[in-house]
């Protein structure tokens, strides 16, 4: 049988999307380069041998389970053999919090970009909390600009949803759309060749942070993490972040509490309830540059 071949039928069957159905292909193809049989006659230990092996060149423990879930797909969807991964574990995946830009970072870096159009794609994504894929993916007709929203449609997860559209950039929009002579069913921010590539953001973005000199490592998905984090800041729920952001469980929402300062946590710690005596110091912040020590013993 042809077996990528039918990966690539049973994926398209089940409304996987392209970026996916690529991953597993690229995963399925390395490991049919190792084991040399017949698709048929694959088995469990072929799966933990070959998990094995590119477990010892010290990948990541994210990048096993994606050859894990591709390999599984393959087994369970193509071959009809269900029964061969039930002892099979995932990795475990170290979690690190996210890279987000704090408000001043995030108007630096938009106002370093010149280039008018490349500008207002960088404000979309971090006004929507977009995935770059989404941005692209956009036509003038997801757009409400007399609403203030937007829809991203077939989403990850081939899920449809409301975005906001920040009033600042509304003109913006209008303008882009008629300067550009846009249709409805036009893509919103387009090359020369059709839809703009991923690549694209991301050097924009990358030459907007080297040209101030920032630190932190940017890329468009930290201008999503950014958005949800100062939502957090400003008061929002976690629901209300979770909806826009497309999450399926609050949990992965959660994750961004941990990046917000700690002046907007109304939490106080014991330890200021506690009578310590005189060798104890209260220290004042005055701004997040500056400490003043306002009593010693």
């Amino acid at each position: 049988m042809d077996i990528i071949e039918s990966i690539k039928k049973e994926g398209f069957r089940r409304r996987y999307s392209l970026k996916t159905i690529k991953t597993y292909l690229f995963c399925i193809k390395n490991f049919l380069k190792s084991c040399q049989k017949e698709p048929k006659k694959f088995t469990k230990q072929d799966i933990k041998d070959y998990l094995n092996k590119i477990a010892e060149k010290g990948i990541t423990g994210s990048t096993i389970n994606v050859n894990l879930q591709a390999l599984k797909f393959m087994m369970e969807y193509v071959l009809n053999k269900r029964k061969y991964f039930y002892n099979i574990k995932y990795s475990k995946i170290s979690k690190k919090l996210p890279i987000v830009l704090n408000k001043e970072e995030t108007i630096n870096l938009i106002n370093s970009i010149k280039n008018k159009k490349h500008q207002l794609m960088i404000k979309l994504i971090y006004s929507a909390g977009l995935r770059v894929s989404e941005l692209l993916d956009l036509k003038v007709e997801n757009l409400d600009l007399m609403n203030n929203f937007g829809y991203v449609r077939n989403g990850k997860g081939a899920k449809d949803r409301l975005f906001i559209i920040a009033d600042s950039i509304k003109k913006e929009l209008f303008d882009h759309i008629i300067e550009n002579k846009l249709n409805a069913d036009s893509f919103l921010f387009n090359s020369y060749n059709g839809r703009m590539s991923p690549r694209t953001v991301q050097e924009i973005l990358k030459k907007a942070a080297r040209g101030i000199k920032m630190k932190k490592r940017v890329h468009p998905h930290t201008l999503r993490h950014s958005f949800s984090t100062h939502l957090i800041e400003n008061g929002y729920s976690i629901s209300d972040v979770q909806s826009l952001l497309g999450h399926k469980s609050p949990e992965t929402t959660m994750r961004y509490i941990h990046m917000i300062s700690p002046k907007f946590i109304a939490i106080r710690s014991p330890l200021d309830d506690l009578q310590l005596g005189s060798g104890c110091e209260k220290v004042v912040c005055e701004d997040k540059n500056t400490m003043e020590i306002s009593s010693r013993s």
